[in-house]
């Protein structure tokens, strides 16, 4: 983490200011996620802020998921030290694929639950995705994982920012500690890429910049 501060702090001064404030509001959240280590509720949360500073932009809402495949997309072709691969296919692998087998993490099965599909479309959507799954997991497509995997996050983060889960609840443990896991060391690597590749990367100005009040 100092590393990733030091290396934004010695170029900050040849990166436009949209990128400096991605960067900044990032590692700000993702430093106080470090050390909220008794605190696995918020620890997700706070690393899962990090994460949107470094991509979110103002945008329609059918156009989000083309933003975030984008932004993945983006990360593992430009990651030349193969940083997200290990990650994916090594080091955290076993905690990936249990985010991704497990339905509670499925969004189609909380809108059969809410009765806006039936039961038969959320099985058959999940049986066909996990066929899907088994492909990519065979041919080792990094962006299509990645893309996977932020769909079960994006699932998670929501049950706890829209209040549909317990503060400190023992039903969701092992999917928070997984998503930490992978979390915490997917942000760190996303900050490092755009580091390096700040001059082949275009930041439009984030949804929020700061607005100096008198």
């Amino acid at each position: 983490m100092l590393v990733l501060e030091e290396i934004y702090r010695s170029k900050k001064n040849e990166h436009s200011t949209p990128f400096n404030l991605r960067i900044q509001c990032s590692l700000s959240w993702f430093k106080k996620a470090l050390i909220l280590h008794d605190d696995l509720d918020l620890q997700f949360i706070t690393v899962w802020v990090a994460f949107n500073a470094l991509y979110t932009q103002e945008q329609a809402a059918d156009q989000e998921q083309y933003t975030l495949r984008h932004f993945l997309s983006s990360m593992c072709h430009k990651d030349v030290d193969q940083k997200i691969f290990h990650i994916l296919w090594e080091k955290k692998h076993s905690s990936i694929r249990l985010l991704l087998s497990n339905p509670y993490l499925y969004q189609s099965f909380w809108d059969w639950r809410n009765q806006k599909i039936s039961e038969a479309t959320w099985r058959s959507t999940f049986a066909t995705e996990q066929q899907q799954l088994q492909h990519i997991l065979q041919n080792h497509d990094s962006v299509s994982l990645l893309v996977s995997l932020f769909s079960r996050l994006t699932t998670l983060y929501q049950q706890l920012s829209r209040g549909g889960a317990t503060y400190n609840s023992a039903i969701n443990r092992t999917q928070l500690a997984n998503a930490w896991s992978i979390l915490s060391v997917l942000v760190p690597s996303f900050i490092q890429i755009l580091l390096e590749n700040v001059e082949n990367i275009e930041f439009n100005q984030p949804f929020y910049p700061v607005v100096q009040v008198s």
